[in-house]
């Protein structure tokens, strides 16, 4: 059989018809992203790479070659033991690597002289980043959002998941960025993704979407925690996107609240340390003044205080500044944040969706 390369335009587009997506860069390489639905077989590790690119340089290339060849064929025989051996012959992967070069070649060699109709990736995780760069330039100009607004605690996220289950298409951005966006945002477990696998993970969402139906998405910042919104998806949504104004009692604010950082409630350490963050806006009596209420085990009235004179005095301002559609923003009116409530909102704005 004959290895057929393709190139990413034409690999991405049928990227879910291959049996396979096989990532044989190392395990970091492809921690810090690689092709959607891709699982690694690393033709060599990262300490080999070190080893053996070091030895290229400083030694001798000639033997760093024959070296590395001895470990590529070893872990290439493993993978082959582990994954290979049940797959029928109509089983077709695609293989790629940092370039589309020898590693991805050399394991697609493999399976191609066992006569699996292989496919590599011309230019390898390079080109396809290149590639998610420039989709994510263009795509967010095919869609209309429906921007989610409201203050802290309003159930804004909730709201987008009962959107999700009636069958709206939602980009939940800080679900994909593992952060809820505010300075005490970090969701426990789950760290940030790097900003590459991120923006992987935004251009997968849009990528799958029908432009003919609305997007809903939330009012996020240009940075959601330690990530950086897409560009030309933040503009999109500033500038084109219709509001909707989630309203709540500052009751049904604070509960939901103190469910979705009660982890913080149980960690008063975290809390202050997360606190210190807002030393720089809010000065370092008041951020002290905090810390102190909160080793006392006041934490709904720091909530309540956060809401009143942190988050809130600069929401208007801020959406207004921010979202040309914030003005005739179509209200929203829950009681709380219970699912009943919830799935009845997202019911209401289906109904009315345009298009």
């Amino acid at each position: 059989m004959t290895i057929q390369v393709v190139d990413a335009v034409a690999a991405l587009a049928r990227l879910d018809d291959f049996g396979a997506v096989i990532d044989a860069r190392s395990p970091g390489e492809f921690a810090e992203d690689h092709l959607p639905g891709a699982v690694n077989w690393p033709v060599l590790d990262d300490d080999e790479r070190h080893r053996i690119g070091t030895e290229y340089k400083q030694i001798s290339a000639f033997e760093a070659q024959k070296r590395g060849a001895a470990l590529v064929a070893r872990n290439i025989a493993r993978h082959i033991e582990r994954h290979v051996m049940d797959q029928d012959k109509s089983w077709r992967p695609l293989v790629y690597c940092w370039r589309g070069g020898k590693r991805s070649g050399s394991l697609a060699w493999f399976l191609d002289q066992m006569g699996f109709r292989t496919h590599v990736l011309a230019g390898g995780y390079k080109a396809f980043r290149a590639a998610v760069i420039a989709d994510l330039e263009r795509l967010p100009g095919r869609f209309a959002f429906e921007v989610v607004c409201g203050k802290t605690g309003s159930a804004k996220t909730r709201l987008l998941g009962a959107l999700r289950d009636a069958g709206a298409q939602v980009l939940d951005l800080e679900d994909l960025a593992s952060h809820r966006g505010s300075v005490l945002g970090i969701l426990p477990g789950r760290p940030q993704p790097s900003q590459k696998a991120f923006e992987t993970a935004v251009w997968n969402t849009l990528r799958r979407f029908d432009t003919s139906r609305p997007v809903y998405v939330e009012s996020e910042s240009k940075k959601i925690g330690n990530l950086r919104v897409p560009e030309a998806l933040i503009q999109r949504m500033r500038g084109n996107g219709r509001c909707l104004r989630v309203e709540m009692p500052d009751a049904g604010r604070l509960a939901l609240l103190l469910e979705d950082y009660a982890f913080l409630g149980a960690d008063p350490e975290l809390f202050c340390r997360l606190l210190e963050g807002l030393v720089t806006l809010r000065g370092r009596e008041t951020v002290e003044g905090w810390q102190q209420r909160v080793r006392a085990g006041a934490v709904a009235e720091i909530f309540l205080d956060l809401m009143h004179t942190h988050y809130d005095p600069g929401y208007e301002r801020s959406m207004r500044a921010n979202f040309a559609g914030f003005a005739d923003a179509a209200p929203i009116l829950l009681d709380d944040g219970s699912p009943s409530t919830l799935a009845a909102a997202a019911a209401r704005l289906l109904d009315r969706a345009p298009g």
